[in-house]
């Protein structure tokens, strides 16, 4: 089988940037967001900021696996449906009882799932096991010493880490961290992030469109994006394509974002550039043409006082689906300190031949399944509705113009 060769990391003839140059610059100017303690109940889906350990050992106590009766191991040495073993019972200890008690050679005591072993008794018996009445129990089985027994200390024991730094919190490690004793947690916060689409062009879905009008789409897509991956997402639509509009637009989410995102109005040399010019006033912002497609035209910088990072998409909805997972998924990342959310990718086998432009790396929409890949048909900028049918993007290289079927491809496999 035919390899196509794996995508380029030097410089692209002309004035293109590199989309491994391009992702630099970017992670160098993004630093992680200050840690703060968070709610348990708040915290899920964060990226901790600090490691967990555990308060007390887990369990903190001898305790019962299950229902049935604590008994000393060898007064059931001889037990079997033929000639059981007869104890009397002397009392019943149920989960949360915090009483001490103390069995007696020769006895047993009811005890249900979760309540501490009383002293001396060194095994639990299931209640299938036995009769299951009376003050006298009869028991068929014999039990081994620690039979459904849960160990102090069988988990975890005091001081010992059960959860590291830089893991997401997912429900699991709530527990784990509730099971710690912790009701809170250091986390990096989830990043704020403020999507606005430019365009007189746009109007919200589930109003009349007039000719030359669209549906906006892009905020609510990249919105969702950026909740994906990991942050707390709003969006502002229909930015009027002119500077003096987009300009307090931007100037009112600085102050409650740590990450803005406008898609449309950067296009190269176009008289429509409005968020560029706007941007000129607020921050050190740099435009650029990338060696990718779709989205070559790209702009990052940071505005305001606090130099707040900000992502200028292109307008089409394929070209700013696929910016955002190169260029600001892993800001998003950055900003929560992790790595987590790096796209995985595989190699997989080439369905059908695709094409690509010259000296620019190609991530067209596919359908990987069974290791193999299969190239949508509509592989425009603006055809979104075959983006919604993509679970892939296949690269093709800057080097390469085509690839024929039966080649072995990267694979982004998208979230």
């Amino acid at each position: 089988m035919t390899e196509a060769a794996g995508p380029g990391t030097g410089t692209v003839a002309g004035s293109l940037t590199t989309v491994e140059q391009y992702q630099s610059a970017i992670l160098r100017a993004i630093a992680p967001l200050p840690p703060v303690a968070a709610e348990l109940a708040d915290a899920e889906g964060c990226v901790l900021a600090e490691d967990v350990t555990a308060a007390v050992s887990l369990p903190s106590f001898d305790n019962s696996s299950m229902d049935g009766y604590a008994v000393r191991a060898a007064d059931t040495g001889h037990s079997s449906e033929r000639s059981p073993a007869t104890l009397p019972v002397t009392a019943e200890i149920a989960a949360g009882d915090t009483a001490d008690y103390r069995l007696a050679p020769g006895t047993a005591m009811r005890i249900m799932t979760g309540a501490r072993l009383p002293a001396g008794a060194d095994a639990v018996v299931p209640v299938e096991w036995t009769n299951g009445a009376g003050d006298r129990v009869e028991i068929y089985r014999p039990a081994e010493h620690g039979n459904a027994v849960r160990y102090a200390g069988g988990d975890a024991i005091e001081g010992e880490t059960l959860l590291e730094r830089g893991v997401r919190l997912r429900p699991m490690h709530i527990a784990v961290a509730a099971s710690a004793g912790r009701t809170t947690v250091k986390v990096q916060p989830r990043p704020r992030v403020a999507v606005l689409s430019t365009g007189d062009e746009l109007t919200e879905p589930g109003t009349p469109l007039l000719p030359g009008q669209i549906w906006d789409s892009n905020s609510y897509m990249i919105a969702a994006a950026a909740r994906e991956a990991g942050a707390v997402a709003c969006r502002r639509s229909g930015v009027p394509d002119d500077p003096a509009g987009v300009l307090p637009a931007l100037e009112e989410q600085l102050t409650h974002a740590d990450l803005l995102i406008t898609t449309g109005g950067v296009s190269m040399g176009g008289e429509h550039d409005v968020v560029k010019a706007a941007l000129q006033e607020l921050g050190t912002m740099a435009f650029r043409k990338v060696a990718v497609q779709p989205g070559m035209p790209q702009g990052f910088g940071t505005i305001g006082a606090d130099r707040v990072p900000i992502f200028t998409l292109p307008g089409n909805p394929v070209s700013a689906y696929v910016s955002f997972q190169l260029f600001v998924r892993p800001a998003l990342a950055a900003l929560q300190d992790t790595d987590d959310l790096r796209l995985p990718a595989v190699r997989a086998t080439l369905a059908a031949a695709v094409r690509s432009p010259q000296g620019r790396r190609s991530y067209l929409r596919g359908v990987l399944s069974g290791g193999q890949v299969s190239p949508l048909t509509g592989q425009g900028s603006h055809q979104i509705a075959a983006l919604g049918r993509a679970n892939a993007l296949i690269i093709v290289p800057e080097q390469e113009t085509g690839l024929p079927a039966g080649v072995t491809v990267d694979v982004v496999v998208l979230p």
